[in-house]
Formats: C-alpha cells, sequence, structure tokens
C-alpha cells in the first residue's frame, strides 16, 4: 500500500527540559536535571504521523553550529527528506522548558528569530515548490512568519493544509490563512488568543467562533481535561485517558497532532482520527522523550484506554 505523502514545514530545532527535583521556589537556584534532544513543533508531529505510515518531507532551518548537526542528523534517523536549509553564521533555534516534577511546564523560552528571518524566502525555492506539488498534504506551525504561511497556503491548492499552533503569541499568524485549513490543533489559550475570547471562557464558543471565521476544523486541548473538537458535523468531546505513568508531558500536544493527521490521510473521520491522536499522546507523556517509541500492539493498548467522542450538538 503506497503510503500518503506529507509536506510539513516549521520548527525543527533543539528543546530543552530543565526538571526540577522537588517543589518550584520562584526566585531561587532550583535543583534538577537537563535534558536535550531535536525537537520542534512540526518535526515532532511529523515524526509522529511518519510513525503512523505517512511518507514525510520536512522544511525547516537551522543553523551551522553543532546543534544544527544534531536536528540534521534526527530527521536522517527518522527517514525523513531534509528540504531544510543551513544559515552557518547564525545559531540554530532553541526552545528551553522548566518541569516540574509531576512533568508540568512552569516556563519555556523560545530562541528563534532564525524562522522569522528566514522562511518566506525559502517558501520561493523550486525544491519546494516541487515538494509540495507532490505532496498529498501540507502540515505546518506557527513558526512560520505571516508571509511564509500565506505562500505555503497559496502553493498548497487545493491540497489540505493542517496546522498547530505552538503558542498563543504565535497563533495570531494563522489568522489570515484560517479558511484555507482543513484542521488546526491548538490548546486552550491558543484558541483564546485566536478566537478573541477570555481563555477562561467556554471553548465550545471558542470552537464556534472559529468556525464562523473559516475554519473548517479543529482541536482544542487543556492538559488532563477533556479534547474538544469539531468539524461540518458538529462538536465533540473525548476525555484523555489517566496516564498509567506519569514521566513529561512535554510533545504530548504533538504526538496528538501528528497521529491525528496519520490517520486523517489515512481516510478515518475527525472523530476516530482524534482518539489515535490521543493514543499517540498517552504513550508520549509516558516517556521521557518527546517523540515516543512503541509497537503497533503497545498502541492497540492505548487506544483501547481511549473512550470513543461524545457528541455535544
Amino acid at each position: 500500500m503506497t503510503k500518503p505523502k506529507l509536506f510539513a514545514a516549521g520548527g525543527a530545532h533543539i528543546d530543552r527540559r530543565g526538571r526540577l527535583g522537588g517543589p518550584y521556589i520562584p526566585g531561587a537556584s532550583n535543583p534538577g536535571t537537563m535534558r536535550e534532544e531535536a525537537g520542534g513543533g512540526v518535526f515532532n508531529a511529523l515524526r509522529n504521523a511518519v510513525g503512523h505510515g505517512c511518507c514525510g518531507m520536512l522544511l525547516s532551518v537551522r543553523g551551522g553550529d553543532t546543534a544544527g548537526e544534531a536536528v540534521a542528523r534526527a530527521i536522517r534517523e527518522a527517514c525523513i527528506a531534509d528540504l531544510s536549509a543551513t544559515f552557518l553564521d547564525r545559531a540554530t533555534p532553541s526552545y528551553t522548558a522548566f518541569v516540574e516534577a509531576n512533568g508540568d511546564v512552569i516556563a519555556g523560552l523560545a530562541d528563534m528569530g532564525l524562522y522569522d528571518l528566514a522562511f518566506a524566502k525559502l517558501i520561493r525555492r523550486r525544491a519546494v515548490r516541487d515538494a509540495i506539488a507532490g505532496a498529498d498534504a501540507v502540515l505546518c506551525d506557527a513558526n512560520l512568519p505571516e508571509p511564509a504561511l500565506e505562500r505555503l497556503a497559496g502553493l498548497a491548492g487545493a491540497r489540505p493544509i493542517f496546522a498547530v499552533a505552538i503558542s498563543p503569541a504565535k497563533a495570531v499568524r494563522l489568522r489570515p490563512v484560517l479558511a484555507r485549513i482543513a484542521c488546526l490543533f491548538m490548546n486552550r489559550r491558543e484558541a483564546a488568543m485566536l478566537s478573541g475570547d477570555s481563555v477562561d471562557g467556554d471553548p465550545a464558543e471558542m470552537a464556534r467562533t472559529l468556525a464562523a471565521s473559516g475554519l473548517a476544523s479543529g482541536v482544542i486541548s487543556a492538559g488532563k481535561e477533556s479534547i474538544l473538537g469539531f468539524d461540518a458535523a458538529g462538536l465533540f468531546e473525548i476525555e484523555p485517558p489517566s496516564p498509567r505513568r506519569m514521566a513529561d508531558t512535554t510533545g504530548a500536544g504533538d504526538a496528538l497532532a501528528g497521529a491525528t493527521v496519520a490517520a486523517l490521510m489515512h481516510g478515518e473521520e475527525l472523530r476516530q482520527a482524534v482518539r489515535e491522536g490521543l493514543a499517540a499522546a498517552l504513550l508520549t507523556v509516558e516517556t521521557n522523550a518527546a517523540v515516543a517509541e512503541y509497537d503497533k500492539a503497545a498502541f492497540a493498548e492505548a487506544l483501547a484506554l481511549v473512550p470513543m467522542a461524545h457528541d455535544m450538538g
């Protein structure tokens, strides 16, 4: 069976996670450990999609440093075609998060100015246009600046575009192309920023506002709380299963996006696709890696723990 081809553009950088050994004390030195690996929203999501039967191509940008070499190596090891550009005189973008002992993120710092500088020009390359033309769908994240997102939407043509909102500050970049996005993955803060609602407001109202603005479908996560999804058939929710062991929440949202996209590209309806995404997210939070490794049996076991979607009308 031919694998569906997924072209992805966005973040592929170094993720650093400082895990505290005890309760967080503001304004003080907190003992803990630091872990570093290649990550990034679209790269993590793409690796999950590839793990679920897609053929991946990635456009990103990195510096000419050891961090850039590590990212390039991780892309090769994931069997993803690398269309990225290397700027020898620049540092590779990075994301540094500080995580409590229970896995919750205290704060994160994104050093990603190179994305804003380079992506709009990279999208215009002939190799990129050819790769998009040969793809079945496009995946992007809001690490791309608005001009690059608009250019990407134009090149995608009739191909479905899946997007990851990344952060409240960057999510607003997606507004000009919302009507071109087939499915947007976001958390509640990102949904509130895009919809103009209060973060403490009703996620269902956020979803209705986004649907009225032209977004075809979306998935709104809220940590341990129910996932809210919407499409032309209406609103639905799914309660995430409790982790059997908690390791680290990093990458869970990317796993949800990547596995859901893969299921959609294999013909599943959104409700079932989100169940598969939640199973991948469950396996991710149960490991210390941003992209979990598991076999079909482990995935089937996790999927059995995910309840069916509940329609909300």
